[in-house]
């Protein structure tokens, strides 16, 4: 229950106050003057304070002012009498949270007791919830990091900085594991757009007969199983960006229909003869050859020239291994931390090591060995220990 501190030089109504909220489950401790008052603040944690105005040795204002210099974050309601209320209300403006008048209202005073214990209750919440964003939001960008100081990786960045900021469509292209999606975060992030939705498609996941509603959307009945209207993914990302990735891998049936929506900005659920206008920007990635799909028939030219408005090619881990020390040492700290381990070192044996390994899985790949070697082997890693577990 909460914990409430009593200033009054006043006995009587100490006492009559201790009675009173006690009787309601609140913990109550007094203080006959500011500076007592001001002692126990600093040794005890309250949810809310009343304190009289007209006090000896230290007043109500003085313990005011002394307790919001000193960090006390809690409610201070002001007891005034009849000819201090000029004062009460002068407190307010120096941080107090109300004042009650004396003769006191119990009735009055209960129901403002409960007001303020559960206003910073809620200030508390909202304190953790947002200290929770700010670290979530911490956690994402450093996850959206672009590590590596390399030729092929600065190019990257100088593409990324100069087409983030317009409204151009991207085609990203690249092996499994180089860091597409990471490019596209970065992409949305340092544009207009940053502040809208991100909402990514992996095309490749969605079965053939469900990516049109997927994309879409779909009205209540349409097709079996769609109970309730349903918002698409180009619906979702109105006023945002929508990133398709593995779109070499959508069906023509559906590429016919991204190419209408990039084309008219607008989108038809399936089951409705009703257009809906999407303000969307549309980032797309592929592992696959798409010119190579197109000479195939699997791939619409048309659709292709409309995404490649600026090609970005992230380069394999292969082409860039002198960004490898660095991306172990980012690995390191980060999965140390996710883990709760002291953090490891790699000898300068066992980072050449790594830089000759043949990295299939791209930086995907060096991730999960880095994770491994933390976990199975000593605090300093060897290059035998990464010819034993890479």
């Amino acid at each position: 229950m909460a914990k409430i501190l009593i200033i009054d030089d006043e006995r009587a109504i100490r006492n009559t106050l201790k009675e009173v909220l006690e009787f309601e489950g609140y913990t109550v401790e007094l203080a006959e003057n500011g500076k007592i008052g001001l002692e126990k603040t600093g040794k005890s944690k309250f949810d809310l304070i009343y304190s009289d105005v007209k006090m000896p040795e230290m007043d109500g204002i003085e313990f005011l002012e002394a307790a919001k210099e000193s960090g006390v974050a809690c409610p201070i309601i002001m007891i005034s009498g009849h000819g201090d209320i000029e004062t009460a209300v002068g407190a307010i403006k120096k941080g107090a949270w109300d004042f009650v008048e004396k003769p006191l209202d119990l009735n009055h005073l209960l129901q403002m007791t409960k007001n303020a214990v559960e206003n910073k209750h809620l200030s508390e919440q909202l304190e953790r919830k947002t200290e929770e964003v700010r670290s979530l939001k911490q956690k994402v960008a450093e996850r959206n990091q672009m590590i590596g100081e390399s030729e092929a990786i600065r190019k990257v960045r100088a593409i990324i900085s100069k087409v983030a900021p317009t409204e151009a469509r991207v085609l990203i292209t690249g092996e499994n594991g180089t860091g597409k999606e990471v490019v596209a975060r970065l992409l949305h992030e340092k544009s207009a757009r940053a502040t809208g939705p991100m909402v990514e498609v992996n095309c490749a996941a969605i079965p053939s007969e469900l990516i049109e509603s997927e994309l879409f959307g779909h009205m209540k009945g349409s097709f079996t199983g769609a109970v309730k209207d349903r918002a698409g993914k180009f619906e979702q990302a109105d006023g945002g960006t929508l990133f398709l990735d593995e779109i070499g891998d959508l069906s023509l049936a559906a590429q016919a229909k991204v190419l209408r929506a990039l084309q008219e900005n607008e989108i038809t659920r399936v089951g409705s003869d009703k257009t809906t206008k999407v303000n969307v920007r549309v980032l797309a990635a592929t592992n696959k050859n798409l010119p190579d799909e197109i000479a195939k028939g699997n791939f619409r030219e048309d659709l292709f020239h409309r995404l490649n408005v600026i090609p970005v090619h992230v380069p394999t881990l292969h082409e860039r291994i002198e960004d490898i020390p660095l991306l172990v040492e980012y690995f390191t700290k980060q999965i140390c931390g996710e883990q709760g381990i002291k953090e490891k070192t790699f000898t300068e044996g066992a980072i050449k090591e790594l830089q000759q390994c043949e990295w299939r899985g791209n930086i995907r790949e060096l991730r999960n060995v880095v994770e491994r070697l933390i976990i199975l082997s000593g605090d300093k890693i060897s290059d035998a220990e990464v010819k034993a577990f890479a």
